[in-house]
């Protein structure tokens, strides 16, 4: 074979991996053989057939090819790193990257190419059409959140202790059959629906609360492209990815476009994170169709996503799941780990065998599971860590075994649940939507004098953590804007609060804001000034050409020359009469206007 290389044509390419001669019109054809079946020149006979082959050093063309190995060898050997040519550091163990596990994490043991064996240019040949296919079939399934659940399925309540992730990561949904509450949104008469079983998805930006599924959104749609080998499907998080990563992914997504006609969904949750300019990255990409962009944000995306972005996608707004969908959640997780239902009787006869091995029964209340459904808020994730927590609670406070060795039994009870839940906050985001939709909730309901609404809203607010300076502020605004004239002492009662919040602070402040929020709740209304004053302005920014001048005779004085240009001139100083009064103080064209009845069509 060394022969061959000295009467190689002028043309020939030696290839870098196993140093043979081919032609420019072959050589392509044969890198991708070459690098995907690992082709070697080790020299397995001159090793001993229990341990891995001896590498031979390669820094030349001159090194000697030798024969290959035996087939007891070639089963006993193990298959060199790929780019073991090119590492600078031959003293330092190959590190086994992503690119690398591709080819060679998954060739099978008894492949011959996965043993250094050398084949010939023919069967090269043989092997090129089939390249492609070999490739893609080697590479190893990318992990899911439906592994999780098939596991799931075979797991005994037991063995949630041991579990290392969430029991919601485990158990989310792999199918829409599986995925519940958001029927306006995926339903069969919705129009995303037909779409998502064409795998004609549009850019989306998928907007709801914590826990409504929009995460497990993504990713059913990841492993319906992934079933139908019609896209390849990308995860990034907002909070720990850079633009750099991003602009890489973009780059793969293009030549996976152009090699492979194959598109790219890019899914980035919490995608408010990334802030305008790394948002403009996406424009031209998602606009030429390179990548399908899904965004998943808890906040208003007209305020948090960039316009320009939010023109090229389509907005789902998730709602918060009701009670009902979370008790569907609920009882398909206490189905999937073997939980039973405390007074209904088992219709799975492998239920029966649950306390083969030692294994204790479990058993949860239905009204524990009812209040998990109220109080977790609409939150699928805290309702099923909750009750994955209230599990393992108990689980380890009883004696797994009783006094004849037999499995002892356990029960989840509602008070568990409300312990393992412990709900100490309330869903509120002082920056966000539900900041301006609460403090807009108490404006209204004080001016509809609804006075426990009023307080309700004040303590959502209060509860949630926003600053009770603020709500002062508001309650002083009202004062003037709804109350007014009908109860003057209203803004004194209103910024005496604000006062005495600022001297206190809270907890202690909340009494004083809730005394001041009753107390325009219940006075009378009168918008009167604060009508009378936009009219003012409507005025103003409708007057066609200059503002009219001050009169005269309103004018002030202070120097000799302005008196002598006739300013003050004629003015009647009030108080210096007993009777009323007979001035103009408008201007000429506005004489005789009154702007608490003015309309803007007067004029």
């Amino acid at each position: 074979m060394a022969n061959e290389k000295t009467a190689a044509a002028p043309d020939s390419v030696q290839c870098p991996v196993c140093f043979k001669d081919f032609t420019s019109a072959t050589i392509n054809g044969h890198l991708d053989i070459c690098l995907l079946k690992g082709v070697t020149d080790s020299s397995p006979s001159t090793a001993d057939e229990s341990g891995p082959p001896v590498k031979k050093s390669r820094t030349g063309p001159e090194a000697v090819i030798k024969p290959a190995a035996s087939s007891s060898s070639m089963a006993s050997a193990q298959s060199p790193g790929v780019f073991s040519l090119f590492q600078g550091n031959k003293g330092k163990p190959p590190v086994q990257t992503e690119r690398n596990g591709l080819f060679v994490g998954k060739q099978s043991p008894g492949s011959a190419a996965s043993k250094g064996v050398k084949r010939s240019l023919n069967e090269e040949a043989d092997l090129g059409a089939a390249g492609t296919e070999t490739l893609r079939s080697q590479q190893p399934a990318p992990a899911s959140s439906g592994q999780g659940l098939k596991t799931a399925k075979r797991l005994s309540p037991r063995t949630l202790l041991a579990v290392d992730k969430p029991l919601a990561e485990v158990l989310r949904p792999e199918t829409l059959e599986e995925y519940f509450g958001q029927n306006k949104v995926v339903g069969e008469q919705s129009l995303f629906r037909p779409l998502l079983d064409s795998q004609e998805i549009p850019s989306l930006i998928l907007w709801g609360p914590p826990g409504c599924g929009k995460t497990t959104l993504a990713h059913i749609i990841a492993s319906t492209s992934k079933r139908k080998g019609t896209a390849r499907f990308v995860t990034l998080s907002a909070t720990s990815t850079s633009t750099n990563e991003v602009r890489e992914v973009i780059k793969q997504a293009q030549n996976e476009l152009r090699l492979c006609k194959r598109k790219t969904i890019l899914f980035i949750d919490e995608i408010h994170r990334f802030n305008k300019s790394q948002q403009d990255t996406f424009l031209p990409h998602v606009e030429c169709g390179t990548v399908t962009l899904i965004g998943a944000t808890t906040e208003n995306p007209s305020f948090q996503v960039n316009a320009a972005l939010l023109s090229r996608c389509k907005v789902l707004v998730l709602e918060k799941l009701s009670v009902e969908a979370m008790g569907s959640i609920l009882n398909r997780a206490v189905a999937t780990v073997g939980i039973k239902i405390q007074g209904q009787d088992s219709t799975n006869p492998k239920d029966e065998d649950q306390t083969d091995g030692h294994r204790p029964k479990i058993y949860i209340q239905q009204k524990a599971l009812d209040t998990l459904a109220y109080l977790c808020d609409g939150d699928a994730r805290v309702g099923l860590n909750s009750l994955q927590l209230a599990v393992q609670a108990q689980m380890s406070k009883t004696n797994l075994l009783a006094p004849d060795d037999s499995p002892q039994e356990i029960l989840v009870t509602e008070e568990h649940v409300k312990e393992g839940l412990q709900r100490s906050h309330i869903l509120y985001d002082k920056a966000g939507e539900e900041h301006y939709n609460c403090i807009s909730a108490l404006h209204k309901s004080m001016r509809g004098s609804h006075e426990n609404a009023s307080l309700y809203w004040l303590g959502r607010m209060l509860e949630g953590g926003e600053d009770p300076l603020y709500v002062a502020r508001r309650l002083v605004r009202f004062a003037s804007e709804d109350v007014g004239m009908a109860d003057p002492a209203a803004l004194t009662q209103a910024v005496s609060a604000f006062q005495a919040c600022h001297f206190i602070g809270m907890p202690e402040c909340e009494v004083i804001l809730a005394q001041c929020a009753v107390y325009l709740a219940r006075a009378p209304k009168s918008v009167s000034i604060y009508k009378a004053y936009d009219n003012v302005k409507t005025c103003l920014r409708s007057h066609k050409g200059p503002l009219p001048p001050v009169p005269l005779h309103l004018r002030n004085a202070p120097t000799r020359l302005m008196k002598q240009l006739g300013y003050s001139k004629g003015y009647k100083y009030n108080p210096a009469f007993s009777d009323p009064v007979e001035q103009e103080y408008l201007p000429e064209e506005l004489q005789g206007i009154n702007f608490f009845t003015w309309k803007p069509s007067d004029s």
